[in-house]
């Protein structure tokens, strides 16, 4: 964590110069130190004003009192606490738990629905599941868009604690399902809840961190999400879809308790021109003796030239550096579905069983939910040290040759089914590595840049519209999955995927920038063209 030198001369260095008294220095001591002389703008400008300010008998007052500010404030030790922030995103990447529930609860109750055909009193065909499977996917399509408005009018804090509500509604539509349409009612409102954190809690936990934390923070996540697939994989193994259901729907109810006592985003609230608010939050977050004066002066800057500059939304999507920041997002959500993950984890019971393992097909569902776990977890270790361009790049070309041999496998196998007698390792290593990999840069990063691109007054309505993108490819790839498979066969398949991975390689490696490190305003600024980063003002209260 970066901070500011202390300085053992804070108290008389200041009067060794001619022309200030130690009145006066105590004076603007005091002021300082209670925030009433030195706040947000007058600290920064301070700072950025010291190479001009004359120290002379003969200086000018205003210089004086700017050189005795400067010393002031560089004097002070800008102690900021990195826990709080670990447990705000970790509190909010609790919905990002229960989404992960809904998203691998259809996996271990398929076997109760459609196979047994115990869980309901009714039937339910393949077909008909698939649907309810895909149904998800389009609600949290449809809410990603809305959901940028209500977090830009309600704050991010508020709109998560009122996901709480579809998602009880959902799972209890689910438990008591009377018919298959209930199902796809119930499923399409749990998409709604899932889809809108998957815009909220990535924007609440960018404009919380600190920029040297933020990666890391932001990966929870993802992380998140993999654990809890993870999780209904586990219980599912043991429960019934009964009750396996009944504790998913609790789960969104302890995660609205628990993220009830976190703050609101400092960015939020400064828009909404609640400065006292915003302090406390900042404080909450970084500590009491934190220097906030600089962040606040950020955010405060921001908000001004926002206002100065207010758009319509039409008009701000058109600014070169928004429309940058939304093919890059784009671009990333589009390469994440279509490198094949999908078809990975439908193949992946039958690989298994392909390999002669041993391995039953709930066993393997969580052997895969471990390694995504597992992944994701390094991922949020290395993000902030290897940055998010290595992940990205590492991450699709060893993506791209796995769904290669998996393909081979497959095309060989169409061939000649004892042709892979012998190969049951080649699918089953290459899906282990698929999913590690995946894991690591093409699962979180995506999510976590979203975050990052764009502009405070774009960012809810441009991160909803890369979340809708996301949404509605997962459907269209989990609804043509199979008709792609009888068109091109398996193998053909997956060398599309690998195919369309290796573009994927290209397109970060010419247009993704490096976020690694650096503020948002130093990000905005990167994608209007301004490369030199360093001399711009800190972000989040990280002191150059």
């Amino acid at each position: 964590m970066s901070t500011v030198s202390s300085s053992n001369s804070s108290g008389d260095e200041p009067n060794k110069k001619p022309g200030v008294n130690s009145e006066e220095c105590s004076h603007l001591l005091e002021a300082n130190e209670n925030g009433a002389k030195y706040g947000s703008r007058q600290a920064v400008k301070i700072v950025k004003t010291q190479d001009n300010v004359n120290d002379s008998a003969n200086a000018r007052p205003q210089d004086q009192e700017n050189l005795l500010g400067r010393m002031v404030h560089t004097s002070t030790e800008n102690r900021s606490k990195t826990l709080p922030q670990y447990v705000a995103a970790l509190a909010a990447a609790g919905g990002a738990f229960a989404a992960g529930t809904l998203l691998g609860w259809t996996s271990p109750a398929e076997t109760g629905i459609v196979k047994d055909a115990t869980a309901y009193d009714f039937d339910v065909s393949s077909t008909q599941y698939s649907w309810v499977s895909s149904f998800m996917t389009l609600g949290a399509a449809c809410v990603c868009i809305p959901i940028g408005f209500l977090i830009n009018f309600i704050g991010r804090k508020w709109t998560m604690l009122l996901l709480v509500a579809p998602f009880v509604v959902g799972w209890a539509l689910l438990i008591w399902a009377q018919n298959v349409f209930m199902m796809y009612i119930a499923r399409f409102i749990l998409g709604i809840a899932g889809g809108a954190f998957c815009v909220t809690a990535p924007m609440y936990t960018g404009e919380i961190a600190q920029k040297d934390i933020r990666g890391t923070l932001g990966s929870f996540f993802q992380l998140m999400i993999t654990i809890g697939i993870l999780f209904v994989y586990g219980i599912g193994a043991g429960l019934s879809v009964f009750w396996m259901s009944i504790v998913c729907g609790i789960l969104p109810i302890i995660f609205g308790v628990i993220f009830f006592f976190m703050p609101e985003s400092p960015t939020y609230l400064v828009s909404k021109n609640r400065s006292d608010a915003a302090v406390k939050s900042i404080q909450w977050l970084r500590g009491t003796e934190y220097d906030y004066a600089p962040e606040m002066e950020e955010l405060h800057q921001t908000e001004r030239e926002i206002r100065e500059n207010k758009v319509n939304i039409l008009a701000a999507l058109a600014r070169p550096v928004t429309i940058k920041a939304l093919c890059i997002s784009l671009g990333l959500m589009f390469f994440q579905q279509l490198s094949g993950i999908n078809a990975v984890i439908f193949y992946s019971e039958a690989i298994f069983e392909d390999a002669n393992t041993g391995i039953s097909a709930s066993m393997s569902t969580i052997l895969i939910g471990v390694m995504q776990v597992v992944a994701t977890f390094v991922s949020t270790m290395v993000v902030d040290k290897l940055g998010r361009r290595i992940l990205l790049l590492a991450s699709g070309a060893v993506m791209a040759l796995s769904t290669t041999a998996i393909g081979v496998y497959f095309y060989m196998k169409d061939q000649d089914p004892a042709s892979v007698d012998n190969l049951g390792w080649l699918p089953v290593g290459s899906l282990c590595i698929f999913m590690i990999m995946f894991s690591i840069g093409y699962g979180p990063v995506p999510w976590l840049m979203m975050g990052e691109l764009f502009a405070t007054d774009i960012k809810g309505f441009a991160g909803s519209i890369a979340g809708t993108t996301n949404w509605v490819l997962a459907f269209v790839v989990t609804k043509t999955f199979k008709n792609l498979n009888d068109s091109l066969g398996s193998g053909g398949t997956f060398w599309l995927f690998a195919g369309v991975t290796i573009v994927g390689v290209i397109f970060v490696f010419l247009a993704v920038p490096e976020t690694k490190g650096k503020s948002l305003n130093e990000i905005q600024m990167e994608l209007a063209g301004n490369r030199n980063a360093s001399t711009m003002q800190p972000a989040n209260g990280e002191p150059k």
